[in-house]
């Protein structure tokens, strides 16, 4: 015969073995300072025999909070743990939860019609969002939620911190960092917008105006892309004739394909450039790079010590500094959004001279 469920002590059960009223248990928990401390030592003792917590959703009810932040990502979930920067991104939310004592709630989203009621009916204080596109609805939702928001990286929008480097500057720095005057450059990039689509495209291939929203949805891609083009044409490239292959997602073993399949573009054999738009990428390109005679220079973003011992120059913007930066302002409602600062990192992690 089944063993009948214990049930739960109530606020009733505390108050009658402590001999006080039910407010007094209530305030014990809730306020402690207004009960005398005699009495909330004999009512704490009484809840821990009997096994007595507070309900969290009752107490969130009365308070109007729910003392949690919500990480909205419009990714797999398991791409927070397996890609490493994002990896550290979440970590500098937590940073600041746990000094906060709050809870973190992961909201995923796919682009479809459900994203907006998951989103909004999450028990959340505030919203930190990774980057999306410009027309992502969720934008709207959020800023129109009354809770605080931030996003890293954009979109900019109103009613949201916006947090994250200047993605144009420092890819025009990274790329100008490099010998591009002698070399054939070729670019591994994000996805241009939430269908990531991937293929190898040419640079007259891309909208004119690549910090366009409506033609680059993904802001930090444009950004990126608009920062290379213009270090490759004041090195004396055509823009138009530059090979950029878009992955769907930030892997090393797609950065590894991205790299074969520019390098059967390349009639000659002479120095390469490549600008990948992440350490992961640049990696993963050199992997491919290897197995060619060419000399090849490689450039990523993120500045991990593993990129740049493997000869790979990178652009520093800490992003677990930028993860702590979006929990703070979506915790405080501060909606002036700061500029993540950011570096060019020569191979072997120094910073890189001025050219």
């Amino acid at each position: 015969m089944p063993t009948p469920a214990r049930r739960r002590p109530t606020v009733k059960d505390v108050a009658e073995q402590a001999g006080v009223a039910p407010m007094t248990v209530s305030y014990t928990f809730n306020r402690p300072a207004r009960v005398a401390e005699g009495t909330r030592a004999r009512v704490l003792e009484v809840a821990a025999r009997l096994g007595y917590r507070p309900d969290s959703t009752a107490r969130a009810l009365r308070s109007g909070r729910a003392n949690q932040l919500g990480v909205v990502v419009g990714e797999h979930l398991s791409y927070l743990f397996d890609d490493p920067q994002a990896a550290q991104f979440l970590a500098g939310i937590t940073d600041v939860c746990v000094s906060e004592d709050l809870g973190v709630v992961l909201i995923p989203t796919r682009g479809d019609a459900s994203d907006v009621d998951r989103v909004l009916t999450a028990a959340v204080d505030g919203y930190v969002l990774w980057t999306t596109v410009a027309d992502d609805p969720v934008l709207a939702a959020v800023a129109s939620s009354g809770r605080p928001a931030a996003i890293q990286g954009g979109p900019a929008h109103p009613g949201l911190a916006c947090v994250g480097p200047d993605d144009r500057a420092a890819a025009a720095a990274v790329a100008g960092a490099t010998p591009l005057a002698g070399a054939t450059p070729v670019i591994i990039s994000f996805p241009l917008d939430r269908r990531r689509t991937s293929g190898v495209l040419r640079g007259r291939d891309l909208p004119a105006d690549l910090m366009d929203p409506r033609a680059v949805p993904f802001p930090v891609t444009g950004a990126r892309l608009a920062g290379y083009r213009d270090a490759l044409t004041e090195a004396g490239h055509h823009w138009d004739d530059v090979r950029i292959a878009v992955v769907e997602r930030n892997q090393r073993d797609l950065g590894a394909d991205a790299a074969a399949r520019l390098l059967a573009t390349l009639a000659d054999s002479g120095p390469v450039v490549v600008l990948a738009m992440s350490d992961e990428l640049a990696l993963g390109a050199r992997g491919a790079m290897g197995r060619t005679q060419r000399a090849v220079t490689l450039t990523g973003w993120d500045g991990s010590r593993e990129a740049t011992a493997s000869g790979v120059w990178s652009v520093a913007a800490s992003l677990r500094d930028q993860g702590r930066a979006c929990a703070r302002a979506a915790l405080s409602g501060d909606l002036d959004g700061q500029p993540a600062p950011w570096t060019v990192v020569a191979p072997g992690g120094q910073p890189a001279p001025d050219r």
